[in-house]
């Protein structure tokens, strides 16, 4: 997350998309608004669905109740207020947890009158400089029941001195203690764990995070950014000092070079698919099929909603991201489902400039029950990739010709965001039938590891002679099967 005014300096602007994008869409996927009193500012920082109710935290500190969430003129009540910019709200146990700049409170509503009537620190004492942009993400709860946060890294001045655990993840103990458990984060904004109790989270391109990612966090785990590394000489750090981390090496060279260096399941490909990640959710329950199983993130400054599929390979996480819903009015913060099926997307643009033509907002995506013929997800096979697809595949159409496939890595410096560096064209050496017939696997020569892949598959019809809804993935291939 950037200000407005290193968006301005540093980035190029990215036009809105076609409206015959937009309109394919809207085929299967709705966006709803949901109608907010002119004079409400909702700059979504955390949302809770209950029932037809819905909680959203907002980045001024407020907690609005919305009854009737799902109807056509929803009665908001103001639930709280005088919290310092939560970015995140996690109900359990009658309690709702959220993260402020400087403390992880639960807060309850105790006689039903929808406005809070208790407040407790849950954990507190990470240290803060009074720098604008040292935000808190979370919480989150790991398969053990513990709670987890991620501190962003200050940008500019720090004016009461440098602050420790700056740019780390902090796990919560079930006393209130907290333990830094891994470094070298930037910009954390989404943090949650997978079905499975793993925590992940997503991390901002800029300096020393050469494009956006997704990536699994590990105690002892090093990110790659060196600002908050003299931490690790503290003796509460989980991780291990990486020593100097040297600028301008290729992603490989650091990657072998630095023992604890994590690299992320999944590099998001900047200006192609998103430029910020914000909050992510699993669909678990196949609310928007055929993805079930899979990631969908929303992105702060391109206003769409991603996917994120998943694949291990020799014990270490990677996968691709693919496009999903373009066109909603503002940049995401979060998203969370609700009740329904449908996926709430809470909006806030102040200081991260979005497309779209609002500042806040909340919006649905409505399944309309329309199967798409769309590429679902890509794996990793000894020597090319498995493509499953949403339907029975034309035969005559599986052929080299119809896929395109390019690679490119990046450079890990210090530099503000990578282009892509040593981008070479793949040669499709073969092209057959997978297991089933909604699938089809590549040969690909000349694979690499830590490398993104582009593939294409524009020339692929179904059976009915339809083309792809979505023809592109991005595969991060940290490791060769």
């Amino acid at each position: 997350m950037v200000s407005m005014l290193l968006l301005a300096l540093f980035l190029p602007q990215e036009p809105a998309p076609a409206a015959a994008i937009l309109a394919q869409d809207d085929r299967f996927v709705q966006i709803v608004d949901m109608p907010l009193p002119n004079d409400l500012v909702l700059e979504v920082g955390g949302i809770v669905a209950r029932g037809d109710e819905l909680i959203v935290a907002t980045r001024r500190g407020e907690v609005w109740h919305f009854a009737d969430a799902y109807g056509p003129s929803p009665k908001p009540t103001l639930w709280a207020q005088g919290l310092q910019e939560p970015l995140g709200l996690l109900e359990r146990d009658g309690w709702l947890y959220c993260a402020q700049r400087g403390e992880l409170s639960r807060m309850r509503d105790v006689d039903g009158d929808h406005r809070m009537d208790e407040l407790q620190t849950v954990s507190q004492g990470w240290p803060l400089s009074g720098n604008y942009h040292e935000y808190c993400f979370g919480p989150t709860i790991d398969g053990d029941g513990r709670m987890w946060l991620t501190l962003n890294k200050p940008f500019g001045d720090e004016p009461y001195g440098k602050a420790d655990w700056r740019g780390w993840a902090v796990r919560i103990e079930a006393d209130g203690s907290w333990t830094p458990v891994c470094a070298g984060l930037r910009s954390p904004a989404g943090v949650a764990a997978s079905p499975w109790g793993e925590v992940f989270y997503s991390d901002n391109q800029g300096e020393w995070c050469a494009t956006s990612k997704f990536a699994a966090l590990h105690e002892g785990d090093f990110h790659g950014h060196p600002h908050g590394i003299e931490s690790c000489k503290l003796p509460a750090s989980k991780v291990a000092h990486p020593g100097k981390v040297p600028s301008g090496q290729r992603m490989e060279v650091t990657a072998a070079a630095i023992a604890n260096f994590r690299l992320p399941a999944v590099w998001i490909p900047y200006d192609l698919l998103g430029r910020s990640p914000g909050g992510f959710v699993w669909d678990t329950d196949g609310r928007f099929p055929p993805y079930r199983g899979q990631v969908f993130c929303g992105d702060q400054y391109s206003s769409e909603v991603f996917r994120i599929s998943l694949d291990k390979v020799d014990g270490r996480w990677q996968g691709a991201c693919y496009p999903f819903r373009r066109g909603l009015k503002c940049g995401m913060t979060r998203v969370q489902w609700g009740t329904d099926g449908s996926l709430w997307c809470g909006m806030t643009n102040r200081g991260w400039p979005s497309v779209g033509p609002e500042k806040w907002g909340l919006q649905r995506l409505v399944w309309r029950g329309v199967m798409p013929f769309d590429l679902v997800e890509v794996t990793a096979t000894r020597g090319g990739f498995a493509l499953k697809f949403s339907a029975p595949l034309a035969a005559a159409t599986l052929v080299p010709a119809s896929f395109a496939v390019q690679s490119w890595t990046y450079d890990h410096h210090s530099d503000y965001g990578c282009p892509e560096r040593d981008r070479r064209e793949q040669v499709v050496t073969a092209v057959r039938p997978g297991a089933t017939p909604d699938a089809v696997e590549l040969q690909v020569a000349d694979l690499h590891p830590v490398r993104v892949y582009q593939i294409r598959c524009d020339g692929v019809r179904d059976a009915g002679d339809q083309t792809v809804w979505h023809p592109v993935a991005w595969y991060t291939l940290n490791s060769l099967r």
